[in-house]
């Protein structure tokens, strides 16, 4: 019962997290640098951005009929996966490697919010047509996203490479979602009509 409230309820549960992570911000804004600051505020953002893309499984009824022609190329499990462990806990550890290890390596997290708004737009200007997340893509992702790049790049110690390994990253995050769904389109395709 527990997982199944979850599965559907995460991105409300997320939501009311990211409120209370940016309440608290100001506490962490005298102790943080404000690189540092900034790589903590990618995940509140982010959560904010992903009630608007799956309140109600947006989302996934998006893909699965836009994408998959009517074929579920992404399940609820699969969804859930990707914004726990692909976001939560990525932006989580690119906080914490730029804490302890290289304030650079901060450039993860907001190399994934810029590189998920890109795909949004994109994606609309594609299709010509709204998808699940393409407001806050463009009104939170990409002003906050671009303030975060700028100001972390220019942080004393944070090199090309730092760039390189984060873009490579939120690159390779993003391609591992898109080749998973067409694997599962590939399957779903082979099997009987019931599959639909």
């Amino acid at each position: 019962m527990t997982k199944d409230w979850f599965f559907h309820n995460w991105m409300y549960a997320g939501f009311v997290t990211g409120l209370f992570l940016l309440a608290v911000a100001p506490l962490f804004a005298g102790v943080l640098s404000p690189p540092l600051l900034l790589v903590y505020l990618q995940l509140p953002i982010y959560m904010i951005h992903q009630l608007e893309e799956h309140q109600h499984d947006r989302f996934r009824i998006w893909v699965n009929k836009v994408i998959g022609g009517g074929l579920e190329a992404l399940t609820p499990p699969a969804v859930v996966f990707i914004n726990v462990v692909g976001v939560w806990a990525v932006n989580l550890i690119a906080l914490y490697f730029a804490r302890f290890v290289d304030v650079g390596l901060g450039l993860i997290a907001i190399y994934l919010t810029l590189i998920n708004a890109v795909v949004h737009i994109l994606g609309a200007g594609a299709l010509r047509r709204y998808n699940p997340g393409l407001v806050t893509a463009v009104f939170l992702f990409v002003p906050f996203g671009l303030y975060a790049l700028v100001l972390v790049s220019h942080a004393p110690g944070v090199t090309a490479t730092d760039h390189v390994i984060a873009i490579a990253i939120a690159i390779l995050l993003h391609l591992a979602i898109i080749v998973s769904v067409k694997r599962r389109l590939a399957v779903l395709s082979r099997s009987e009509p019931t599959a639909r």
